[in-house]
């Protein structure tokens, strides 16, 4: 082999560890979701869904959705976790929504003040309530009831919902089967 040949392998081994490398990092970047759905990690989505899930959990003594970063939950569950089919539901269901705010009230969802977001959105409720009562396996799911989930889901898993709105133990700890209750004590976290 001469130096010419020799020279020539290892540039071909090192080009393809470095495509390879390249190929393999490249795989893991993810602008939308598998299904092709716009990204939901846009600012004004997550101000939005923010919003959504402020409203149906709103801060008082314990803090809110809002301070749990709802939004960037949603998007992430979303994208990362739900069939293509229910992301197209999810994304129009944040026009849907939009959309019903403007046709009640004249503006839309993030002009809306408090009490009417809390309005439309007990409407949604009701409406989700009475469609899953009625749907069948094969018919898609309610976008209200997937962004309520995803807020409560979202919120008591987090830090504040876990440590703030619930009682919390930092787990490892002993199992007391006989620990006091009080009426009105805060459910446990752990």
């Amino acid at each position: 082999m001469n130096r010419r040949d020799a020279i020539g392998r290892v540039g071909l081994l090192l080009g393809g560890a470095v495509i390879g490398a390249e190929f393999f990092i490249s795989g893991c970047k993810s602008s939308t979701s598998a299904s092709g759905v716009a990204d939901l990690s846009k600012p004004e989505i997550i101000a939005f869904l923010d919003e959504v899930g402020e409203t149906i959990l709103p801060a008082t003594s314990s803090p809110g959705a809002k301070a749990a970063e709802i939004g960037k939950f949603m998007g992430v569950m979303v994208t990362d976790c739900y069939t293509a089919d229910d992301q197209k539901i999810f994304l129009k269901g944040i026009s849907d929504l939009d959309d019903a705010s403007n046709k009640k009230f004249g503006k839309k969802f993030m002009e809306a003040d408090a009490k009417q977001r809390t309005e439309l959105l007990t409407e949604l409720d009701a409406e989700q309530k009475s469609y899953t009562k009625t749907k069948k396996p094969t018919d898609p799911n309610h976008y209200f009831r997937m962004m309520k989930e995803l807020t409560l889901l979202g919120f008591f898993t987090s830090k504040p919902g876990a440590t703030e709105a619930l009682r919390y133990i930092a787990v490892p700890g002993k199992y007391d089967g006989n620990f006091p209750y009080k009426k009105g004590d805060k459910a446990w976290a752990t």
